[in-house]
């Protein structure tokens, strides 16, 4: 019975999308009971069911093994972010967001963050019909969903902090800034600041080690971007979800970035290596697996 916590832990920590999986779970449940306008669990069976369905087919497709890990922890995202008028929005996300995963490519490295494109994509096509839950969820539960989201990260193998930290620090220093500038009070980017939407952000779409650059350098030079952008669409234009924005356009530099300042690439679990020592993405079988390891290959 003593070791029995330990043995939770070993369990946990054999993969990193667990934490992840838990933290995104525990900040479902503060939308669901602190707010009004916050996430339903309906939400999140539609968005399991988009992004599972998805999955099936993407490993059949490719001819990988299925993992309900990353599709879940898409699902969860979107559960808590995304708003619509009609269920099925919620299905439509998450068959785009983890259906580009597999489509969407570059040496084997998927482009762009699952529940991230999949919030883009609805917004762009539906307008006014989908939305971005701004997730106040006032001041406690906010500070414990930074503790959560922060501990998750933290604890995970993935080792994505770095970018984490930078984008945070890189944004709230322009706002913080352009208060200063303008002598607007510090109350403003504080409440900018404040929000469930940017915690899941930043701790869980700009941090995900299959999208975003493979070195520490590439992925601080990707957060100032991203965070620069983000401000620049809230200050100016005004858009909606200005943090999944610009993330998804900006997504398509992490190739030269990675081509600039080379790493070893992330995967999760086993690490697959090819004659000449490059990395493979997944493990693949069968004649379709077979073909899309080729296309694939770094």
């Amino acid at each position: 019975m003593r070791d029995a916590p330990l043995s939770v832990f070993r369990g946990l920590n054999r993969d990193a999308r667990h934490w992840q999986i838990l933290a995104l779970s525990g900040l479902f449940a503060i939308s669901v009971w602190t707010t009004d306008f916050g996430a339903r669990p309906e939400h999140l069976i539609a968005a399991l069911t988009g992004t599972l369905t998805a999955q099936i087919i993407g490993a059949w497709a490719v001819g990988c093994r299925f993992e309900w890990k990353s599709a879940a922890i898409t699902a969860l995202s979107l559960s808590i972010l995304l708003r619509a008028s009609e269920p099925w929005m919620w299905v439509a996300a998450g068959l785009v967001g983890v259906g580009a995963k597999f489509a969407i490519r570059y040496k084997g490295k998927h482009l762009f963050n699952p529940a991230c494109l999949g919030i883009v994509a609805m917004i762009l096509l539906f307008g006014r019909d989908v939305w971005v839950s701004p997730g106040q969820w006032g001041q406690a539960p906010l500070i414990a969903g930074w503790a959560m989201a922060l501990a998750a990260l933290v604890l995970s193998s993935v080792k994505r902090l770095d970018i984490a930290l930078g984008f945070i620090a890189t944004f709230a220093a322009i706002l913080f800034g352009r208060a200063l500038w303008l002598g607007d009070p510090m109350a403003i980017p504080m409440h900018q600041l404040s929000s469930g939407t940017l915690l899941v952000f930043t701790f869980f779409m700009i941090t995900d080690p299959r999208s975003t650059p493979d070195s520490c350098p590439g992925r601080l030079l990707f957060a100032a971007g991203v965070a620069g952008l983000t401000a620049w669409l809230i200050i100016g234009p005004n858009v909606i979800a200005a943090p999944m924005m610009a993330l998804a356009a900006l997504s398509v530099f992490t190739p030269f970035l990675d081509r600039w300042l080379p790493a070893r690439r992330f995967q999760w679990g086993i690490h697959q290596k090819s004659k000449e020592g490059r990395d493979y993405e997944t493990q693949t079988s069968g004649r379709l697996g077979g073909a899309w390891s080729r296309l694939a290959r770094p």
